[in-house]
């Protein structure tokens, strides 16, 4: 197997710790990283050591005048996705970009139009359809196991407070367009991508951030004939014991990225009732309340690997043979381009003040 040429550009926490972490690992048999960009002379140095033997350069247009380049990742701050992205394709590079995609949805046609012109590969790291607690979840709700899916609640919370540049709305940052890609995206998942889905509501604040963009979100996607989906990304909630929840006519079941557990009943196994239409009572007349002991099953469970593991190997995987061989990716930029879709609406229906 011939591996592929890449170059990285940037090497902050993503570019180096977790593309990085793939590249080091026994996973990759795909790739040599053979160029790493970044403008901080330091991290061009740990670079030139944990890939020996590797070109560093300060600008990404020196890659410009390279031939022997398979893939380019753009992992650079999230207002140059865009741009940068752009100005690889243009020039006949591969790429693979971060999330999130880009600012806004025309951004990201764009880039696929491009791509598609020229005949390059253009893939959107949104590894998290790939940790094995997703396809779960989304084989759960389709099965028919816990009867019609009426509500999936994801959660992506915690309580902590943040004052980087993923605090800043000039940066194309904050929760929604940082960690949303990721809750958003499995909620289109679930809904199939229908194009009928929309934002019927949603509230963007700020809490315990010290930047001037969201670290509190709530977002409700609905769809003619299928689930709604209630979707949280915020910094103050320290009491949030699942990031996908999915409730139906016949059970329930949550999870995280390490495990599961349902509850649910089956058809047969608790006999029908009688509706009353006054009060219901016992066998002395009293009235009291509806009360029987229904007959149901529980399971649980634990999942091998997450979204920085098996989700990074395996896109990396799927995307050597997108490049090599034209087979088709899991996540397709189209997908992402979606995401972005609901992530601009949302932002358009909440402005934030600007203050830095």
């Amino acid at each position: 197997m011939k591996k592929l040429n890449l170059a990285i550009i940037g090497q902050g926490r993503s570019g180096k710790n977790i593309h990085g972490k793939y590249y080091r690992s026994e996973s990759n048999l795909y790739y040599d990283v053979k160029y790493v960009v970044d403008a901080d002379e330091f991290r061009r140095s740990v670079a030139e050591e944990i890939y020996p033997g590797c070109k560093t350069f300060a600008d990404y247009h020196e890659l410009f005048a390279l031939n022997d380049i398979d893939l380019v990742v753009n992992s650079t701050y999230s207002e140059m996705h865009y741009p940068i992205t752009k100005d690889l394709l243009l020039h006949g590079f591969n790429v693979l970009v971060e999330k999130p995609f880009a600012r806004s949805r025309y951004e990201c046609d764009e880039l696929i139009k491009i791509a598609e012109d020229k005949g390059l590969t253009l893939a959107v790291f949104q590894q998290t359809f790939l940790a094995p607690f997703y396809p779960f979840a989304y084989d759960l709700a389709k099965s028919g196991k816990l009867g019609e899916i009426k509500q999936i609640s994801i959660r992506y919370n915690n309580f902590a407070r943040r004052w980087d540049w993923q605090t800043l709305q000039k940066k194309c940052a904050g929760g929604v367009y940082n960690t949303g890609p990721h809750p958003i995206g499995l909620a289109l998942g679930f809904l199939d991508f229908d194009k009928n889905a929309r934002v019927v509501y949603s509230k963007l604040g700020t809490a315990l951030t010290f930047g001037d963009s969201d670290d509190f979100a709530k977002i409700i996607i609905d769809t003619p004939n299928k689930p709604l989906v209630d979707i949280e990304v915020t910094s103050i909630d320290a009491f949030s014991n699942y990031n996908v929840k999915i409730l139906g006519t016949r059970g329930c079941f949550k999870c995280t990225p390490a495990a599961y557990e349902m509850t649910y009943i089956v058809d047969g196994e608790n006999p029908g009732k009688t509706v009353s239409e006054t009060f219901i009572k016992n066998d002395a007349g009293e009235p009291i309340y509806c009360s029987e002991k229904l007959v149901k099953h529980t399971e649980e469970g634990k999942f091998t690997g997450t979204a920085f593991d098996v989700g990074t190997a395996t896109l990396y995987e799927q995307l050597y043979y997108k490049i090599t061989e034209g087979k088709p990716m899991t996540v397709k930029p189209e997908m992402a381009a979606a995401v972005i879709g609901v992530i601009e609406k949302v932002h358009a229906d909440n402005p934030l003040p600007l203050k830095f």
